[in-house]
């Protein structure tokens, strides 16, 4: 989730009314954005969690966490391939802006529904987190035509 929400502020933000739509930069800048975040929240665990053990153990940990961060960065995906997508084929950025965060409110709802079916919940529960989660998304767009 955070991953989806991280890549939809940026798609937000990279974006200014009156200049160029550069796509693919802006694809590489969440992709890098979304990575960096994984790894520092990954090293957060680590340094959190550690303790008084062997460096070798500390080492793995550490692997170990950054590579329990996949999902940010996978999570970003979505949004990146949609910009390399707009660059290869020249579409307009308002359009690509629009449909990005509509995409990533979506995957917020479906991803937060699936999450709590999975961990016991009943439908009508599950499809409320998923509402909530994707109020994010909605709280992102309304910023998003605020702030433009």
């Amino acid at each position: 989730m955070y991953g989806t929400v991280l890549a939809s502020a940026l798609l937000a933000a990279l974006g200014q009314e009156g200049e160029a739509f550069t796509p693919f930069y802006d694809a590489s800048w969440v992709f890098v954005t979304g990575a960096t975040a994984g790894l520092a929240h990954g090293y957060a665990h680590h340094m959190a969690d550690h303790g008084k053990e062997s460096a070798a153990h500390r080492w793995r940990m550490l692997a170990l966490a950054l590579w329990n961060e996949w999902p940010l960065i996978v999570a970003t995906l979505p949004t990146v391939l949609l910009l390399v997508a707009a660059g290869l084929f020249d579409w307009d950025s308002y359009a690509v802006t629009a449909v990005g965060l509509g995409l990533n409110t979506a995957l917020l709802f479906a991803w937060g529904s699936l999450v709590a079916l999975r961990v016991g919940y009943r439908l009508g529960s599950a499809l409320l987190i998923g509402m909530a989660d994707a109020t994010i998304g909605l709280a992102i767009i309304v910023a998003n035509a605020v702030i433009k």
